[in-house]
């Protein structure tokens, strides 16, 4: 791994995604690195902030009304960019979700874990909340400690993805009925005999939903939720 590109898929939420970007900014990196905000159709004030924020972080921002006429979620356009852009340059692919916040050593911390690990598909951060709790989607891991290795999936809140998954599975495979890709990629790291690693060492601290705030109906409200996912086609995994 030469390097890593560093990406943040953002929709809306400009408040949230201003504190990812921020602590992405100032966070300890030493590999060469690039960041780039993928802004997925947010709303024209929106677009008109975010791209502000980009220039004075001096962070790249692509456009993707301007590449596909795909409604959003545009994650899998995403996806496949990107590992196209990593393979070609030898480059882990690092996905940080516009409602987490990062810690000054996480993203250098995800790369050495990774790197320490040669069978490493995937490394992954904890997600915790404002008190340190551990939160959604990682509620499962609350009593894990240390580097685990993990046979359950790994949200991509935080998520590096490695040279050796990148190489070992096309993304032009994956569904295109689908909305979120975390379940399928981690399940395809592991049947290629990769293993996909949670760092409780490297918590972030995650707002869930913040960018798509109807998907607090899970919890709130969750007969409203699964009527809209299935009338809608909201939300496929």
């Amino acid at each position: 791994m030469n390097e890593i590109h560093i990406i943040i898929p953002v929709k809306d939420s400009i408040d949230s995604a201003e504190e990812t970007l921020r602590a992405i900014a100032g966070s300890n990196i030493c590999i060469a690195h690039t960041v780039t905000v993928y802004n997925d159709n947010s709303t024209p004030e929106n677009t008109e902030r975010l791209t502000a924020l980009c220039k004075s972080l001096n962070i790249n921002i692509v456009n993707l009304s301007e590449l596909t006429s795909h409604p959003s979620p545009n994650y899998l356009f995403v996806l496949r960019r990107c590992q196209k852009q990593c393979l070609a340059h030898n480059a882990g692919l690092l996905i940080v979700e516009s409602d987490v916040t990062v810690r000054h050593d996480t993203l250098q911390g995800l790369v050495d874990g990774a790197l320490e690990r040669p069978d490493c598909g995937i490394a992954a951060s904890v997600t915790v909340d404002d008190n340190g709790k551990v939160n959604y989607p990682y509620g499962y891991a609350a009593r894990w400690s240390g580097v685990v290795d993990s046979k359950k999936h790994c949200s991509f809140c935080c998520s590096l993805l490695t040279p050796a998954l990148l190489n070992v599975f096309d993304f032009e495979e994956l569904n295109p009925e689908k909305n979120w890709f975390d379940v399928a990629i981690s399940h395809k790291s592991l049947n290629a005999g990769l293993h996909n690693y949670l760092f409780t060492t490297l918590p972030v601290t995650h707002h869930p939903h913040s960018s798509r705030p109807w998907k607090l109906l899970k919890y709130k409200n969750p007969l409203l939720y699964y009527l809209k996912k299935h009338t809608k086609g909201l939300d496929k995994i």
